[in-house]
């Protein structure tokens, strides 16, 4: 990863579209542009280095502090950290204790309350930055509607066009309270060009998601990812974006389809009950399918995933404000499963609950990592499996549901033999909950409290809302458009 973030034209290029200070941060000419879009795609169809540039760009942007337009705010570092954002507000992760206050303002809900937080700024201007820098790509590619000549090309493209319904779909998880076709819901921008304008509906933004994502994997038949670099969309990661999409619309027989194909690659075994425990800090990881390889050069320390969550970091969670499982859902893992060890089972050790075995920097020094060498995860083959149990099961494919199921429980606990047993809504409840134990801390938790109408009771680990039923479609669980956005931009109030 070293030589892949250089300081060259392509980047200060980038740097002028994504990172600009400006609240109108969609404005077409951004200050520093040093080429017209003709220029920029006159050059770009013949030379893949162009785009290759830009989207690598994205993909460090992803990792960035200050990405969604703060400088002093210490859960503002990309996708992980709004990864938390969305595991504190499924209820999974609880702030057991809150010393510095990060996060109190959305596990209180006062974020989603009221449009001047600047939470809820932040989770608006990065995916709209995101979106922001795929519209250049494409744009220098030839357009929407074009498929590069150049095979290189059309791999770039594929991925900026992931990279876009990737950042789509999850502003319509952040800001919407469930699925409604006809609800106005988000400006829509899909050229360089565009600028502020209206809400669309919510059909309009899924067009768009599915127009992109089917594009996408199409445009990446053949991309082959080279060592190391697994931090870049290929097309079974496109495929399992498209598969979250279509679960969440409803479209089970497609989501399941799609994770089928998937896992009958057979290019990602199961993590094993050994990496469970492992530490999940590893890009190289077999079960791995998208991630990025943190550095030392890439410049992240207590401003971080590891510097909020993990306490073998100089962190937060280690410091003060603990990040834990659930009391009511550790309640729920069997004492013979692997993943309850994942967990500190000790009331009285000041970290009771938090994820020592789990999320953990090698060394195990409580508050040693001071500069951040663990890697980031975004996706990895076990969610697949649980997709597409779940999805099976809602499709009334009860017999693949089940084996799914079973195939990750059977490196978790002795015997998966009552799984034979389970039909209709307890078969869809064992799966929702083995994904909530699973995939905990993963950022998953809160798309599947939205995909399956799922009711929040908070244990009683929590420091607010104990014991109080809260449905996915509580308006409480979503954001408001921000106040910036809506002083700048005329056609939202």
């Amino acid at each position: 990863m070293k030589n892949y973030f250089k300081f060259s034209i392509l980047m200060v290029l980038l740097l002028a579209y994504t990172t600009s200070c400006n609240k109108d941060f969609l404005e077409t000419k951004p200050a520093g542009e040093v080429f017209t879009t003709d220029q920029l795609e006159a050059a770009g169809v013949h030379n893949p280095e162009i785009a290759g540039g830009l989207v690598t760009g994205i993909y460090s942007t992803m990792v960035q502090t200050g990405t969604g337009g703060t400088d002093l705010q210490h859960d503002d570092f990309g996708q992980k950290g709004y990864d938390i954002y969305g595991d504190m507000l499924s209820g999974d992760m609880a702030l057991s204790i809150s010393t510095y206050g990060w996060y109190s303002t959305i596990t209180q809900f006062q974020a989603t309350q009221d449009y001047t937080r600047i939470s809820t700024y932040q989770v608006w201007r990065y995916y709209y930055r995101i979106i922001r820098s795929c519209n250049v790509v494409i744009d220098i590619l030839g357009g929407n509607d074009v498929v590069p000549e150049l095979v290189e090309n059309q791999y770039m493209m594929g991925q900026a066009k992931a990279l876009r319904a990737h950042a789509y779909f999850y502003l319509t998880q952040y800001f919407t309270e469930s699925y409604d076709p006809a609800a106005e819901i988000l400006p829509i921008y899909i050229t360089s060009l565009d600028q502020n304008g209206p809400k669309v509906t919510t059909q309009v933004i899924f067009d768009q998601i599915f127009r992109d994502l089917n594009e996408s994997v199409s445009l990446l038949n053949g991309f082959v990812r080279t060592s190391g670099n697994k931090f870049k969309i290929d097309q079974n990661v496109a495929k399992g974006i498209l598969a979250y999409v279509h679960a969440y619309v409803g479209n089970n027989e497609e989501a399941k389809d799609l994770t089928d194909e998937i896992i009958l690659t057979n290019e990602y075994p199961l993590t094993t009950s050994a990496q469970a425990v492992g530490g999940f800090n590893d890009l190289n990881t077999s079960s791995w399918m998208w991630g990025f390889d943190v550095t030392l050069d890439t410049g992240l320390d207590l401003v971080s995933w590891w510097g909020q969550v993990d306490i073998y970091t100089y962190s937060y969670a280690w410091a003060g404000d603990r990040k834990v499982m659930d009391a009511s859902l550790f309640a729920q893992i069997p004492t013979n499963d692997i993943r309850r060890t994942q967990f500190l089972n000790n009331p009285t050790s000041g970290y009771h609950l938090s994820p020592w075995k789990k999320f953990f920097h090698p060394a195990r020094v409580i508050g040693g990592q001071r500069f951040i060498e663990t890697d980031y995860l975004y996706m990895r083959i076990d969610e697949i499996y649980l997709l597409n149990a779940e999805t099976a099961a809602k499709a009334g494919d009860e017999v693949m549901a089940r084996q799914r199921l079973k195939d990750l429980l059977a490196l978790r606990v002795p015997s998966t033999t009552y799984v034979d047993a389970l039909t209709g809504n307890a078969l869809q409840n064992e799966i929702y909950k083995q994904t909530r134990i699973e995939l905990w801390g993963e950022g998953k938790a809160y798309l599947a409290v939205k995909r399956n109408h799922a009711t929040i009771v908070r244990g009683s680990n929590h420091l607010s809302f104990v014991g109080v039923p809260i449905p996915y479609n509580d308006d409480r669980l979503t954001f408001p458009i921000p106040q910036a956005e809506v002083q700048n931009n005329p056609f939202i109030d």
